[in-house]
């Protein structure tokens, strides 16, 4: 069952899901911490030839796997991230419309977290979205640096990073390798009167 689900997932659920999200043809998009590509697949069709995807992944193995994949699919649009556990994704200021923070946050502290979304904001364009899938937060499988804090409590963090909070969408979604019910938090970058430069950096939290 959960072969089929990945199949469905990565040839038409996946793509309608982005798209309601707010992904379109043309756009670039980081997929930050992408692991198999579940997400970063279905990305690389709805941008199409005149869009890109950056896949960040500090694992070779899940980098190499999704690279493959994509050849498979003759998709041509990947660029491949090495992250090498850090969160300086080496993007310039306002190169994207979109990044997909999808079942990665546990992976960071507090501190961690508040760097990880100064990086994302660096590398959108005003107005950009931030899609943001807190698994493993209190109240859905709590773990790691989540365990205490809710996504109420999240989205309170992304905010304080001058972060619109858009909405929220309860759907079904893509995690490890089945499909189940997850809340996705949805914001927009906002402007500034000034340019931040690029706060992301090396970091050792997990």
């Amino acid at each position: 069952m959960k072969k089929n689900d990945v199949r469905r997932w990565l040839k038409a659920d996946g793509g309608a899901f982005l798209r309601n999200i707010g992904i379109k043809d043309g756009q670039d998009v980081l997929d930050f911490g992408c692991g198999n590509g579940h997400y970063t697949i279905p990305a690389l069709k709805v941008v199409g030839g005149k869009g890109k995807v950056y896949a960040a992944e500090k694992e070779k193995g899940s980098r190499d796997k999704l690279a493959k994949k994509a050849r498979a699919y003759g998709l041509r649009n990947l660029k491949v991230i090495d992250t090498k556990g850090g969160l300086n994704t080496g993007l310039k200021e306002g190169a994207l419309d979109a990044v997909l923070l999808y079942d990665v946050l546990h992976y960071f502290d507090k501190r961690g977290r508040r760097f990880l979304f100064r990086e994302v904001f660096m590398a959108l364009k005003a107005g950009g979205i931030l899609s943001v899938y807190p698994k493993h937060c209190k109240g859905d499988e709590p773990l790691w640096n989540l365990r205490n804090i809710d996504s109420r409590g999240i989205r309170g963090e992304i905010e304080r990073e001058r972060f619109r909070f858009v909405s929220t969408l309860e759907t079904e979604l893509m995690h490890d390798e089945g499909c189940c019910r997850g809340v996705i938090l949805n914001f927009r970058r906002q402007k500034l009167s000034a340019s931040r430069g690029n706060l992301g950096e090396k970091f050792h939290g997990h």
